[in-house]
């Protein structure tokens, strides 16, 4: 997969796959030039632990593009293909009658496009994201979407001026730090762990019709990322001896109930925070002694965000009842002391913007982001099924899923 072709400038620029044995350093080298934050500004930055594929590598398809000029690698982009729900439709099925099922699609994701500073304005961006479109199409993508900050102006304008793209949901990415206390999970809720194979049951009966449910949910759960799901309950409805499998629950649920799993990004890449003044870090520093030395006042202490930290993300969360809410709370607070023990600095979800349970999830407004912004591109007219038509003109659900691979 290689293409040359000659900008503007005249300057010849190759394009061609990722070669993991050769272009490492390189790759590395383009990512720190391109990772300067604004002076006197907060920045977050991101370690990839050495392999630069590590955020596409979990999805059944995907592929990593360089551009070079000469022998140098001047940017990059990734991106990745799954199947998951663009809809639903009702059952023509005699037994099924009028239950929803899901619509599937094939979706590409563009991810970590990189153009180093000294080589911007040259058309490479573009030309990545061209090239890397022919690949979703050679591979029967129907769509192809990228997720990007909502004042990122450059990104922005390049995929919605430039290629195409039309501005579509914007979750909500929610982080709350880990404490050096344990949080209390309120006694009156039982959390269960249910295995992988009653996971996918689960979230297959109930949100296999939520927007972006990937349908190869079971290699999600059954990735070695995949720290479990959990299921809180009332106290006295299940327990985790007497849990009958997901079979037996659907069939008689308690009034109220909720779920989730959790993806350890921490074996995936660690994030920084930089740009912080001598008083912040003083400030943030005398919280956690005081929290580790005082653990029973329970003090919301910040945590080491400005040296490498590990998170890890809550996905597949998800609830009902008049309780769920407050269901959801306790499996964040569980959450949570997992990943204190796992060392982690912080635990992410990503909701959208309107879902009700987003009400249960506790975090940092200044560690999060209200709006995320999700822009996405109808790639071709022969995939998905025609009840859905352009899932791009769709409105919104209440919920969406996020793929903990993409995050």
């Amino acid at each position: 997969m290689i293409m040359n072709v000659e900008n503007t400038l005249g300057v010849v620029v190759r394009v061609r796959e990722f070669d993991p044995s050769k272009d490492g350093l390189s790759v590395e080298q383009v990512e720190s030039r391109c990772e300067v934050g604004p002076s006197g500004k907060l920045c977050l930055f991101t370690d990839l632990l050495g392999d630069p594929i590590c955020r596409v590598r979990h999805s059944p398809a995907f592929l990593m593009l360089v551009a070079e000029i000469g022998d140098e690698i001047v940017g990059m982009i990734r991106g990745c293909i799954k199947t998951v729900t663009c809809g639903k439709k009702l059952s023509r099925n005699g037994k099924n009658n009028n239950k929803p099922l899901p619509v599937y699609t094939k979706l590409a994701y563009i991810l970590g496009l990189r153009v180093s500073p000294s080589h911007r304005r040259m058309g490479i961006g573009l030309r990545l994201v061209k090239r890397l479109e022919e690949w979703f199409r050679e591979s029967g993508a129907e769509y192809s979407y990228i997720a990007t900050e909502n004042d990122n102006d450059a990104s922005v304008k390049l995929f919605t001026d430039k290629c195409g793209y039309s501005k579509f949901r914007t979750p909500s990415i929610l982080v709350n730090p880990v404490y050096a206390h344990r949080v209390t999970v309120p006694k009156h809720v039982t959390i269960i762990q249910v295995g992988a194979s009653d996971a996918e049951l689960l979230y297959r009966r109930k949100f296999s019709t939520t927007e972006f449910f990937p349908r190869d949910i079971d290699s999600v759960l059954k990735n070695k990322l995949s720290l479990g799901t959990f299921l809180a309950v009332p106290r006295g409805s299940y327990s985790p001896e007497s849990w009958p499998g997901s079979d037996a629950f659907l069939s008689n649920p308690p009034e109220s109930w909720a779920v989730m799993s959790v993806w350890n990004c921490k074996e995936v890449f660690k994030l920084e925070v930089r740009g912080a003044s001598r008083v912040r870090r003083t400030l943030a520093r005398t919280t956690r002694i005081v929290d580790r030395v005082l653990p029973w006042l329970k003090i919301p202490s910040i945590p080491e965000l400005f040296r490498p930290f590990g998170l890890h993300f809550i996905y597949g969360l998800g609830g009902e009842g008049p309780r769920a809410v407050k269901l959801v709370k306790a499996l964040c607070g569980y959450a949570h002391n997992l990943a204190k023990e796992s060392g982690c600095g912080v635990v992410a979800t990503e909701v959208s913007s309107g879902d009700p349970l987003k009400l249960g999830i506790p975090h940092w407004k200044v560690l999060s982001c209200a709006e995320d912004l999700w822009c996405i591109k109808r790639l071709g007219e022969d995939y998905s099924d025609g009840s859905v038509g352009d899932w791009t003109k769709s409105p919104p659900g209440l919920s969406i899923f996020v793929d903990p691979r993409e995050f």
